[in-house]
């Protein structure tokens, strides 16, 4: 048994259960910790926090054009900002909306109270609003032409990165706050990590490979089952029923 008490610290978790039903040894008061993450290579940026985004774009001395409410923009999966750079955390979309200048700065100032910047840093992932709203003033009229510009907003599809956040930190330690953005953003959001996405997209791709039921949403659609292209969404032709 003195050998044993000589090279407990060196023994992982499996072999300490071993030798306790083994030896009928006590070792209510011993813990295994994984060792820390490597973060080699990785350089904290000069400036750490999220930079400010302007209410209104700036295009000099050109008029900033009405627009029509384009909806477009929001609808669908995003295809191009929908993966991490940098591969650790950061908060996606699970649906399309519109953030307006106030989500931009209740992120910033969120994220700006709660991260360490001499060990993280985070970026953004989406543009400062560009899409003009109008709005007529209270008790006007209908007709007159339309209104004028009131704010301006970023539409934002699913599965686009809002923000992402890195450095030398765990995913532990950053995914309450995290939570805290996705949940007061105007969408549904979710804070995760890159591993975790990763893997989702990965079950996803296998439970549509290994698929049995080749009565999927798509196959009723493009052979109009029961006449169901007379009462389907049009956005349903392209994406099958998976984004609204």
């Amino acid at each position: 048994m003195a050998i044993v008490h000589r090279s407990w610290t060196n023994l992982n978790s499996s072999i300490l259960g071993k030798l306790q039903s083994c030896c009928n040894v006590q070792i209510c008061g011993i813990k295994y910790f994984p060792p820390p993450l490597p973060y080699e290579g990785m350089e904290i940026p000069e400036k750490s926090k999220l930079k400010f985004m302007e209410k209104v774009p700036n295009l000099g001395n050109i008029k900033m054009p009405k627009m029509i409410k384009n909806l477009r923009f929001m609808r669908g999966p995003e295809l191009i900002h929908n993966s991490f750079i940098h591969q650790q955390y950061g908060i996606i979309a699970l649906g399309g909306g519109r953030m307006r200048h106030g989500h931009f700065e209740m992120v910033r100032m969120t994220l700006g109270r709660k991260i360490d910047p001499s060990r993280m840093f985070a970026i953004w992932r989406v543009d400062p609003p560009w899409q003009p709203v109008t709005k007529k003033g209270q008790g006007h009229r209908m007709g007159g032409g339309k209104g004028a510009i009131d704010h301006y907003v970023t539409p934002i599809k699913a599965d686009r990165v809002i923000i992402e956040l890195a450095g030398k930190c765990t995913f532990d330690e950053v995914k309450g706050f995290l939570r805290i953005i996705a949940h007061n953003l105007p969408f549904k959001a979710e804070a995760i990590s890159h591993e975790m996405l990763e893997e989702r997209r990965r079950l996803e791709r296998e439970a549509e490979e290994n698929n049995l039921n080749p009565f999927t949403f798509e196959y009723l659609i493009k052979n109009n089952m029961g006449n169901c292209q007379s009462w389907i969404r049009k956005i349903d032709f392209f994406h099958f029923g998976k984004y609204i």
